[in-house]
């Protein structure tokens, strides 16, 4: 199919499309306005408009670079303050032609089958040629349903051929099948094509990965999981297919319970770069708004006045205007609740202001905790055992408590009678006879008390072996009853009794203590972990008790 268009044909079609009647932009907070206003001013003061260079139109960002994200971020966010009557730039013909000079260096940016670079890792990619896609033609529905031709025509040039790009090309990820056809759908809805439509349903053909958690594959809390919610909301409303919403229901409840007191996100079963990351709900701002709009969900209504209108977009607003209106009635969030997920290996305690996190599998973080704003990153131990030492548990199950396992064997090796070279060695390695086989088990168990929690470690086999306990606190508090260890920075020793941790008025008791060597950081273990960490050290046998008690 030949997509070439020229731009008088495009401005054409869209002034013919113009003279439909433009619907009325909904009423928005002020709020919102002004802070898209800022950042329209913000953009267009970093923008270049000459002299005329390949880079024309873009915005760099801090290393120079020209990321066609940013070119796509303008367009989104100017185009809204152009069509919003509240706003200062409405109408502004001066705003319209920087929005001509973005538009036209995407066009440049784009390769001959119609995709963009994501110039810090991806080139020629369908998939980041979606993520832009979603702010152009965001504009280019904002063009068509409030009656400005002239937007829609000037980016009906780029949103094609990168149309053909998507419906063709492949992804990397999981979630890139759905953001490639949340475009295409987005796409279609103002500038039809047939192919778009059967590239969706090839993609929708592998099924949805949601899973009986209510995760996607990536499990990507702060990240991708909104990323996936938000293309299917997209689908379900251009496509007039409802039932794409039900993986959104699935996964913004079980979101529920994977929110810490203070509205920060569980990150712990993340399989992406988000993992360990702090985030809030923030990034899920359009879905949650969506499905609390389009079901009556006082839950996910509750969730969207918590966050407050700072992660509400303008433009997100004019092209989905029931995201303006009321929501329904708030209903109360889970605050006390006993939760595992069994799929991604994850289990919540939460009371109230307090709650606890087990990572039931392949995480050396294996147990977290809040109480307030006093917060412990992780608890995890490892012992000096042939450089293999880290706990990283092999299994986990429910009994009194949630109990973790290890088993390590490290044995010698006997002579093969045979030649062993450079080239051989690992192969044979595992062929030698093995003597003198060292074992170790390690067990952690984790209860709940009524006054807070307790970590039991054992570890026992090979007799002598030095461990260390690490107790990772979150930056910002104080520190008492420790005392420094040596030659290791932000590392402290609790030798005896018990340790408090506080955060203005929140504080956790931990302890008691033991420190019979002073090694915080054995061969073998991960690295410690950024802030401040206290360490609890033994040799084996080991079994030592830790209470974390609320104060």
């Amino acid at each position: 199919m030949d997509h070439v268009i020229t731009r008088r044909q495009a401005l054409l079609a869209a002034g013919a499309a113009a003279t439909l009647r433009a619907a009325a932009a909904p009423q928005v907070e002020q709020s919102i306005i002004d802070r898209n206003d800022a950042a329209v001013q913000t953009l267009l003061r970093n923008q270049i408009t000459g002299p005329p260079s390949h880079w024309t139109g873009s915005v760099p960002d801090e290393y120079l670079l020209h990321h066609a994200s940013s070119a796509g971020g303008l367009i989104e966010t100017a185009s809204a303050s152009f069509a919003h009557p509240q706003s200062k730039f409405h109408g502004d013909k001066a705003l319209l032609e920087r929005i001509r000079l973005a538009a036209t260096f995407l066009e440049r940016s784009q390769s001959r089958e119609g995709n963009i670079d994501l110039l810090t890792t991806n080139f020629n990619s369908p998939p980041d040629t979606g993520f832009v896609v979603h702010s152009v033609a965001t504009a280019a529905a904002i063009g068509q349903l409030y009656g400005i031709g002239e937007l829609a025509g000037l980016l009906r040039p780029f949103l094609v051929k990168a149309g053909a790009g998507m419906a063709a090309g492949g992804i990397h990820t999981p979630n890139h099948r759905w953001v490639v056809s949340s475009a295409l759908a987005q796409i279609d809805s103002v500038f039809p094509d047939p192919s778009y439509i059967r590239r969706i349903d090839q993609w929708l053909g592998e099924g949805i990965d949601i899973d009986d958690d209510g995760q996607y594959i990536e499990r990507s809390t702060v990240t991708y999981n909104a990323v996936t919610d938000r293309a299917f909301c997209v689908m379900a409303a251009k496509l007039k297919r409802p039932k794409l919403l039900e993986p959104v229901r699935r996964n913004l409840h079980a979101m529920l319970y994977l929110l810490h007191p203070d509205g920060e996100v569980v990150t712990e079963v993340s399989r992406r770069q988000d993992q360990f990351a702090r985030g809030t709900m923030a990034g899920y701002w359009f879905p949650l708004n969506y499905m609390a709009a389009h079901e009556r969900d006082g839950q996910l209504a509750s969730l969207v006045r918590r966050l407050g209108p700072e992660p509400a977009r303008l433009s997100a607003m004019l092209e989905y205007p029931e995201l303006a209106g009321p929501l329904p009635e708030s209903a109360p969030l889970p605050d006390d609740y006993e939760r595992t997920f069994p799929l991604a290996g994850l289990a919540r305690i939460r009371r109230g202001p307090r709650d606890a996190t087990m990572a039931l599998q392949d995480n050396s973080r294996f147990f977290s905790l809040r109480n307030g704003a006093a917060a412990i990153n992780a608890v995890r131990f490892a012992a000096s055992f042939f450089g293999k030492g880290q706990f990283v548990p092999a299994s986990a199950s429910k009994e009194t408590g949630y109990v973790f396992r290890q088993s390590l064997d490290a044995p010698y090796y006997q002579p093969l009678g045979q030649r062993v070279t450079y080239r051989n060695w690992a192969a044979l390695r595992e062929t030698r006879t093995k003597t003198q086989v060292c074992r170790l088990e390690q067990i952690a168990t984790v209860t709940e008390l009524q006054s807070g929690f307790q970590v039991r470690v054992q570890s026992r086999g090979a007799n002598g072996v030095p461990l260390a306990i690490e107790i990772s606190f979150r930056e910002g508090g104080t520190l008492e009853g420790c005392r420094p260890a040596p030659h290791a920075e932000d590392a402290w020793l609790l030798e005896r009794d018990f340790g408090i941790y506080r955060v203005g008025g929140d504080a956790i008791r931990f302890g008691p203590g033991a420190a019979p060597h002073l090694v915080t950081q054995l061969r073998g273990a991960e690295p410690k972990l950024p802030g401040q960490s206290v360490y609890i050290t033994g040799y084996t046998p080991f079994d030592h008790t830790i209470r974390f008690e609320w104060a």
